[in-house]
């Protein structure tokens, strides 16, 4: 059987829906066979591992530790989705202040205990946030570290299916940029439907504006929606979306869809958000987006919004001012 590594991979969460799915994911697509269950829920934890176990996979080597030191050390893969759930009547944002504490400390133990992790995938809301407070704290380059972001384009690409009514295979490259929120930025200009632009039909008898912008509005609103369904945050598709990303860190099949990387270029700086990215083994990096000027505009306000979020943080004292940041981490420019 082979594997993409033999690495220790940690999930940070296992106890959790998102965490249980993350390590089921990661040994059906075979990315390593040596995989670390860490949660502080320990019966949780213990059931999680248990039925991962009965599943019967072959040649793996599944533990399972309520100790972090003991989860982290030797770890060259971590996703964790280690933070409190979104619960109905909450965005994103109201998990600010408790998640960005357990991101704090998330950072320092990597420091302390795996400081030669080779990528970190984050994934607990709000995520550019806790991306950010994670990066700083452990110690690591920018192009380590990474958050999920791309669960708002596949968002955007199920909508757009279900209005056209075709497979989403026949909707390429739809993406959302910015914050990983409700300000996030929707792009129409870099999607086509069968090969046509998206920009072409907005507008026509095909998609009268009406109908894009309640596309974009259920795009923005997904994750509430999710909520309203099943009375619960989404799991599934976190799960896979961010076990993908780990999978392209490893030298995997390329990451298809934005993700959250750490912007320090001028225009957008000292923030964590959702960038065009690549992720290899050499880490992540992200090149400059190009829309149109409303779309470009929306992208600010939805960087603005971030450096909101980041500067609630700083001012709980939770990380230092910006330009304190190389105290924490000399890989910060």
């Amino acid at each position: 059987m082979k594997f993409l590594t033999d690495k220790k991979l940690t999930i940070v969460g296992a106890a959790g829906m998102i965490g249980s799915n993350m390590a089921q994911t990661a040994l059906m697509m075979k990315l390593t066979p040596n995989v670390c269950l860490y949660d502080p829920f320990a019966p949780a934890l213990e059931g999680v591992a248990e039925e991962l176990l009965q599943c019967g996979f072959e040649n793996v080597n599944i533990t399972f530790t309520s100790d972090i030191k003991e989860a982290l050390t030797g770890a060259e893969y971590i996703v964790s989705s280690g933070g409190a759930a979104r619960k109905a009547g909450m965005t994103r944002e109201d998990l600010l202040k408790g998640n960005a504490e357990i991101a704090a400390q998330f950072g320092k133990d990597i420091r302390s205990y795996c400081p030669n992790v080779q990528h970190v995938v984050v994934v607990f809301n709000p995520a550019d946030i806790t991306g950010l407070i994670t990066l700083l704290y452990s110690g690591l380059k920018p192009n380590q570290v990474s958050t999920l972001a791309a669960l708002d384009s596949t968002r955007l690409q199920n909508e757009l299916a279900k209005y056209f009514k075709i497979p989403a295979s026949e909707i390429k490259n739809s993406r959302t940029y910015g914050g990983h929120g409700e300000q996030m930025a929707v792009f129409a200009s870099t999607t086509s439907v069968k090969g046509k632009p998206l920009n072409e039909i907005i507008g026509s008898n095909a998609m009268p504006i009406e109908s894009w912008n309640d596309i974009k509005h259920s795009v923005i609103q997904g994750g509430k929606h999710i909520i309203d369904l099943r009375g619960r945050s989404s799991f599934q598709s976190p799960a896979y979306l961010s076990i993908e990303m780990i999978a392209a860190a490893m030298g995997g099949a390329s990451f298809r869809w934005p993700a959250g990387v750490y912007v320090s270029s001028g225009k957008f700086d000292h923030i964590m958000m959702a960038m065009e990215t690549s992720i290899t083994k050499d880490g992540i990096s992200y090149k400059e987006i190009k829309g149109t000027p409303i779309e470009e505009k929306e992208l600010e306000e939805s960087y603005k919004h971030l450096c909101k979020l980041r500067d609630e943080v700083i001012a709980m004292g939770i990380i230092p001012a910006i330009k304190d940041w190389h105290t924490l981490n000399t890989n910060i420019q």
